[in-house]
């Protein structure tokens, strides 16, 4: 009684989601096209300064992250025998299981910086925009005969 099941009992409905889909697509390359000289605009409830406030969203990210749950609770214990596990140990593991991400969070934020620091002349955003919006035109092309 899975995903398949459900495809079987309805495939109707599916190809008529099939042909919205289409039609999302084609309708948001077009309106990204029509308005690729639109600016950028930064939501500032999502970039609330000071050091509490990135804290705070930083640990509601990792704790509503069902992946980092399931990596620490589920598989991570599988690589240790915990009935010989020392303090050393946890603490080792703990340095390592910040470090990791910790590094590549900063890793990415920098690509996303150098991103951002790209897109603030109008002619990268309308030419983003443009090549954006063709794509999704060929994914709603594409999507019908798939």
């Amino acid at each position: 009684l899975g995903v398949s099941w459900v495809v079987n009992e309805i495939a109707g409905i599916m190809i008529i989601l099939r042909y919205v889909a289409a039609v999302v697509f084609l309708t948001m390359g077009a309106l990204l096209i029509l308005k690729a000289d639109v600016a950028l605009n930064s939501d500032r409830r999502l970039t609330r300064p000071g050091m509490w406030a990135g804290f705070i969203a930083g640990v509601v990210v990792i704790l509503g992250n069902p992946k980092a749950i399931l990596f620490y609770m589920g598989v991570l214990p599988g690589f240790f025998d915990l009935t010989q596990v020392t303090a050393w140990d946890v603490l080792a593991i703990v340095v390592v299981s910040i470090l990791t991400p910790l590094l590549g969070n900063l890793t990415i934020a920098g690509f996303v910086n150098r991103a951002r620091e790209l897109l603030q002349t109008p002619a990268a955003v309308r030419r983003i925009n443009r090549i954006s919006g063709g794509l999704l035109i060929a994914v709603g092309i594409i999507i019908p005969f798939a």
